[in-house]
């Protein structure tokens, strides 16, 4: 029988909609008489049919195959689903218990009833004993006990199959929960990042239990996951296949996209049919992975990595296990978080994330290739509804550089605070520039810098360590559509001290006092002579001049007290 013939299993006629439950059995006997007799009792057996599939309202007797040679048998079991074998021991090509044993190895848990001669009642139990699950004595074969014997040995065989199940599934979970243990102790005595994800991809191919491991994490410019530590059966399979987040790609379609991108475990029970695992099937078939799941790795909003691991065996990932694997995603990330927290606390490392956009101001872009000149914006200050920019040019006069300013959309104003030999500096209001700083400063970075220069203009921003840079790349991206990712780095910003002016700043200044404050300074208001009046600060800020000046006080006090008072 063909495989375009397969008939389905008892359990999977349970998912077949309409179609009526079946009983597929296969006669291995070579007496003639005997085989018509077996085929006759079960004619019309209905109600065997029934009774196996309970749940299932059927009127067909089981569908009975019968070959008469154990090669013809052996063929048949390997092209055709069989829910129980009646097998003759002595048959033409085979004998005796070898005869069983033959094709107990060829059908592994399909239950096995064989028949025996009168006088051979002795080989009937020792075929128990072998793995038969019953045997028949010929002669005293009706059709009560040959419908009893077949229903009761597909019974025994499925709840031999259930225990088996439930055994296999507490060891698995045993020993998922010591190795969460095991990684539990490892976030305790490692001190990096890389070392405590080294370790959890160890921990869990230890013991066997696991064929592979590995932890990736999310390219913040490109979406690909890119492993970080690996542990086990890998023969280059990173090489060979890629993986992204990307949910418009093939590649971010399969477990490891969902899970960075739901923030669940994802589960793939049979990798060979599972439609979602298409792009890496043969890659995973060639090294044994039947079955894996993706592990997010997050902690509050930050997303840190994705955990996969590979069984050699199908449907090895239950509900339980998932569970406690998201436990153990959640102890990972617990554990980056703590490590990155203390390298905080005794670093000055920040990330510096820096971008192209293509459709802001323009005009000026256009002027930096002109007159090969140099526009550097070095602070911006957001007011109530504006940007305020404070910057330098170089290389430009200011008369071409002040027609430009006129002619640049989303440029309201612009004033020359001081001139030098080859730049001078400037204040400009940019207020189509106000919600792209809104959106870096609610999500915890800030403009470190942007210039325009050479036909581009790029800006920096700086997000303190263990941000979720991939997160902050989506907003920019989503709000402007002309923006491009560059680049990412850690960098070490000066020596800070806790009594320091960037402590004041941060921590002690409200932002409208900030924004006065800094204003002030980069308007030039405590330069001798003034650049900039308290009445054209205030005004730029949309406040009155009181207002403002109330602000400067109380900002001076601070930085003061913190300077010079205990």
């Amino acid at each position: 029988m063909s495989d375009s013939k397969r008939q389905p299993t008892v359990e999977e006629s349970d998912s077949n909609g309409d179609a009526e439950a079946t009983l597929d059995l296969l006669l291995i006997e070579d007496n003639p008489g005997d085989a018509r007799l077996i085929q006759e009792m079960l004619r019309d057996a209905t109600e065997l049919t029934q009774r196996v599939n309970p749940d299932e309202p059927t009127s067909q007797a089981p569908t009975v195959l019968h070959e008469d040679r154990l090669e013809e048998g052996l063929e048949t079991l390997e092209s055709a689903v069989t829910d129980l074998v009646l097998l003759d021991l002595n048959l033409p090509d085979s004998r005796g218990i070898e005869t069983l044993e033959t094709v107990s190895d060829a059908v592994e848990e399909t239950p096995i009833v064989v028949f025996t001669g009168v006088s051979d009642q002795e080989v009937g139990v020792q075929a128990i004993q072998s793995g038969a699950q019953d045997f028949l004595v010929k002669d005293e074969v009706t059709s009560e006990l040959l419908v009893r014997t077949i229903y009761h040995a597909i019974e025994r065989s499925r709840q031999e199959r259930e225990r088996r199940r439930q055994r296999e599934q507490l060891e698995a979970l045993n020993r998922l929960n010591r190795i969460g243990h095991d990684i539990t102790h490892a976030v305790i005595t490692t001190e990096t990042r890389a070392e405590l994800e080294q370790q959890v991809c160890d921990r869990l191919v230890e013991d066997d239990g696991y064929r592979f491991a590995w932890i990736g994490g999310v390219n913040p410019g490109s979406d690909r996951i890119e492993p970080k530590a690996a542990a086990g059966v890998e023969d280059g399979y990173l090489d060979e296949v890629e993986i992204t987040a990307d949910e418009n790609a093939d590649s971010g379609q399969g477990p490891s996209g969902r899970a960075i991108r739901t923030s669940e475990v994802q589960v793939a029970h049979d990798t060979q049919t599972d439609s979602a695992f298409e792009p890496w099937r043969e890659a995973a078939r060639e090294r044994g992975y039947s079955s894996s799941a993706s592990v997010p790795i997050v902690h509050e909003d930050l997303v840190y990595g994705v955990l996969n691991i590979y069984s050699g065996s199908q449907n090895s990932f239950t509900n339980p296990e998932a569970t406690i694997l998201s436990r153990i995603g959640d102890v990972i990330a617990h554990a980056i978080t703590a490590i990155e927290r203390k390298d905080a606390l005794v670093s000055d490392a920040v990330i510096e994330l820096e971008f192209r956009i293509e459709e802001m101001a323009e005009e000026l872009i256009a002027l930096s290739t002109e007159e090969s000149c140099t526009i550097e914006f070095n602070q911006m200050i957001h007011g109530d509804e504006t940007l305020l920019v404070y910057g330098s040019a170089h290389d430009v006069s200011q008369e071409a550089f002040e027609e430009t300013v006129d002619e640049t959309n989303g440029i309201s104003d612009l004033r020359i605070l001081s001139a030098r030999r080859d730049y001078f500096e400037f204040e400009l209001v940019a207020p189509t520039a106000v919600s792209l700083f809104e959106t870096i400063a609610t999500h915890g970075g800030r403009v470190e810098s942007a210039t325009i220069a050479d036909g581009e203009f790029r800006f920096v921003v700086e997000l303190p360590r263990g941000r979720d840079t991939r997160q902050m790349i989506e907003l920019l991206k989503e709000q402007r559509s002309d923006l491009t990712y560059l680049a990412q780095r850690t960098t070490e910003r000066g020596d800070r001290s806790d009594s320091g002016s960037a402590t004041v700043l941060e921590s002690e200044l409200t932002e409208k006092q900030r924004a006065a404050l800094e204003t002030a300074y980069f308007a030039g208001y405590f330069d001798w002579p003034r650049e900039s009046t308290g009445e054209e600060i205030a005004e730029r800020l949309g406040i009155s001049p009181a207002t403002f000046n109330q602000h400067l006080r109380t900002s001076e006090r601070k930085f003061f007290d913190s300077v010079l008072g205990e």
